[in-house]
C-alpha cells in the first residue's frame, strides 16, 4: 500500500488529493486565492506566489484531516499548475512580481511580433506550435513584463513556469541551473524543441527585441518529462505542510494535462476539460505538424507519447458573464434548458469573448451572436453559448483528425461536465460522437498518477490509470438533434474562418440570418 498527495493549481484555487493505490481518493482539501484583474485593462490577469504557497499548506492541512491519515504516511507529492504562467525571478529564485497568468493576454503585441520575425526568418519552431504564436504564452508574457519593468529587469535571473517555480520552492532550489524544466511547459509555450536544439536561438530572440538578449541563457535547467523527479521536499517546506522531508516531488506540468491522464486518456482518445476555459487534449506515438494547435510535444502529456494540446479562450467564464449580466447564476440560469432543442433559439454564437486560442490564434478578437429577437433572453443565449462552444470544438478536432491524430472517443472531463449535462448532450449532438463523462472527479488525480510513479507505487502511467481512473458514463447523440447540428455547423464554420480571419470575405453570409430563422421554426414546431 502507498499513499501519495496530489496537487492541482487552478485559476481559482488549489485542490490536494490524498490517495491511496489501493483504495482511490482518501481525502481532499482546496483553498483559493486572489486573481487580481483590473477594469480599466481587461487584459490583465495576475497573481502572487506567496498567495499560492500560502493555499497549498491550508489545502493540504484540510486533505489530511479529510484523509484521516498522518502527513508522515504521504510518499511523494506532485504539482500540476496553469499555464503558460510565468514569474520572473532573482539569483535566489525570490519572485520580482506577481505572475503573469495564463489568461492575461496583456501581450498580443508581443505575440504579434514574435509571430512575424518567426515567419520573416524561417523559423521553424513556429510551426510545432501551430503557425501563430499567442498572447497566452512565455515569451510573449516575459517580453511584456521587460518592456514594461526597466527598473526591475536588471535583476532578472531567469523566469519560470508556475509548475516549475512550484516545485523548486518545496524542494529548497535556489539557483537556475537546478531548477526543473518541464518539457510539457516549455515545449507547448516556449517554442522548445529536442529535435531543434531547444529553445530558438539568441539571434531569432534579439531579431525580435534586444530586449531578449542573453534570454535564452538565463532559461537553463534540467529538462525534463514528468516521470523524471525535481527534488525531495525540503525540511522547511515539510514541516510547513505537515508531511516527511525527503520525500520525492516529480517535474511538474499543466493541470488540464494531468487531468487528461487521470481521465484515462489513451491513444485515439480525445480530453475536454472543460473549465474556466477549456483543453483539448490527445496522445499519439508519431509526431507530426498541425496547423493552428498549441504544440505537438514529445514528451508532454503521456512521457512516452506525443502531446497534442488545443483549446477554447474561455468556455465557463462565458457561461459565467451571461449569468452575472442577467444578475443570476449559472445555476439558476440552466434551470429549463434540458427542454431546449437543437437550433431553436435561432442564435449562433461565436464564443470568442476571451479571444481564440486554437485554431485561429487570435487573442483581437471578441464573441459575436447572431439572430437576435426581442423576445431573446439570457437562458437563450447560455444555450448559444453552449452550442457554440461545442460547434468551437468540432472545428478543433477536425483540424487535429487532418494532421493525424486518431480520434475514436470523445471524454469530457473537468468540473463542468459533471455539473451540467446539457452541455454533455449537446456535444455529443454536435459532434455526433459518443461523449465518455468521468463518474468521479478526476482533478488532482493525474498529479496523483504521477506521484505514484515517483514512488514506485505503479511502473507506468497504463498500470496507474488501470487502477485509479474512474469509469465513464456515456452520453450517446440523439440522430434529431445531430441532423439539426449538421445543419448549422456549416454555417458556424462559415463565420467561424470568415469573421476570424484578416482579408477573408466577410460580406459572403448574407445567407446566414434566414437559416437561423428557418432552422428555430422548424425545432419549435416539432415535437
Amino acid at each position: 500500500m502507498a499513499i501519495v498527495a496530489g496537487v492541482d493549481y487552478g485559476t481559482l484555487s488549489v485542490r490536494v488529493s490524498i490517495v491511496d493505490n489501493e483504495r482511490g481518493r482518501l481525502g481532499s482539501g482546496v483553498a483559493e486565492y486572489p486573481l487580481h484583474r483590473k477594469r480599466e485593462d481587461p487584459d490583465h490577469a495576475t497573481q502572487s506566489h506567496g498567495g499560492h504557497m500560502a493555499a497549498l499548506v491550508t489545502a493540504m492541512g484540510k486533505a489530511l484531516a479529510a484523509a484521516g491519515v498522518q502527513g508522515s504516511a504521504v510518499e511523494a507529492l506532485a504539482i500540476d499548475t496553469t499555464g503558460s504562467s510565468v514569474v520572473p525571478v532573482d539569483e535566489n529564485l525570490q519572485p520580482l512580481d506577481d505572475y503573469y497568468l495564463w489568461c492575461d493576454h496583456r501581450a498580443w503585441r508581443e505575440a504579434a511580433e514574435i509571430t512575424a520575425k518567426a515567419h520573416e526568418t524561417g523559423l521553424d519552431a513556429i510551426q510545432w506550435c501551430g503557425g501563430t504564436y499567442s498572447s497566452e504564452w512565455g515569451f510573449s508574457k516575459l517580453l511584456h513584463w521587460l518592456r514594461n519593468n526597466p527598473d526591475k529587469r536588471g535583476r532578472m535571473a531567469t523566469a519560470l513556469e508556475h509548475c516549475d517555480m512550484a516545485a523548486a520552492t518545496l524542494c529548497g532550489i535556489t539557483k537556475a541551473e537546478d531548477a526543473p524544466r518541464s518539457i510539457c511547459a516549455m515545449g507547448h509555450k516556449w517554442m522548445w524543441n529536442a529535435s531543434l536544439g531547444g529553445l530558438p536561438p539568441e539571434e531569432f530572440l534579439v531579431a525580435v527585441d534586444p530586449l531578449l538578449a542573453g534570454v535564452r541563457a538565463k532559461l537553463q535547467g534540467r529538462y525534463e518529462t514528468s516521470e523524471k523527479i525535481a527534488g525531495r521536499l525540503s525540511a522547511d517546506w515539510a514541516a510547513k505542510l505537515g508531511l516527511r522531508e525527503g520525500i520525492p516531488v516529480p517535474v511538474g506540468a499543466f493541470d488540464a494535462h494531468w487531468d487528461a491522464i487521470g481521465a484515462g486518456c489513451k491513444e485515439g482518445d480525445v480530453v475536454n476539460v472543460v473549465g474556466t476555459s477549456t483543453c483539448i487534449m490527445a496522445i499519439m506515438p508519431g509526431v507530426s505538424l498541425i496547423q493552428g494547435v498549441c504544440g505537438v510535444v514529445p514528451g508532454s502529456i503521456h512521457p512516452s507519447m506525443t502531446g497534442v494540446e488545443a483549446g477554447l479562450s474561455a468556455t465557463g467564464d462565458i457561461f459565467d458573464a451571461i449569468a452575472k449580466r442577467a444578475c443570476t447564476t449559472v445555476a439558476a440560469l440552466s434551470e429549463g434548458l434540458d427542454d431546449f432543442r437543437a437550433g431553436q433559439t435561432g442564435l449562433l454564437r461565436l464564443t470568442w469573448d476571451n479571444g481564440d486560442r486554437t485554431v485561429l490564434v487570435n487573442p483581437e478578437l471578441g464573441g459575436v451572436t447572431l439572430g437576435w429577437k426581442l423576445t431573446h433572453t439570457a437562458q437563450d443565449e447560455l444555450f448559444a453559448a453552449i452550442e457554440g462552444t461545442a460547434f468551437h470544438t468540432r472545428v478543433i478536432l477536425e483540424r487535429m483528425e487532418q494532421g493525424g491524430v486518431p480520434i475514436r472517443q470523445v471524454i469530457n472531463g473537468g468540473g463542468i461536465p459533471r455539473k451540467n449535462d446539457v452541455l454533455n448532450r449537446v456535444y455529443a449532438n454536435v459532434l455526433n460522437k459518443p461523449v465518455l463523462v468521468p463518474e468521479s472527479d478526476v482533478t488532482s488525480l493525474g498529479s496523483a498518477i504521477f506521484a505514484f510513479l515517483a514512488a514506485g507505487a505503479f511502473k507506468t502511467v497504463e498500470e496507474a490509470q488501470a487502477a485509479l481512473c474512474p469509469n465513464y458514463r456515456v452520453v450517446e447523440p440523439d440522430p434529431k438533434q445531430a441532423a439539426v447540428y449538421a445543419r448549422l455547423y456549416p454555417l458556424y464554420r462559415k463565420l467561424y474562418f470568415g469573421l476570424g480571419q484578416k482579408g477573408s470575405d466577410a460580406a459572403a453570409i448574407g445567407d446566414i440570418l434566414p437559416a437561423l430563422r428557418n432552422i428555430a421554426a422548424e425545432a419549435r414546431s416539432s415535437e
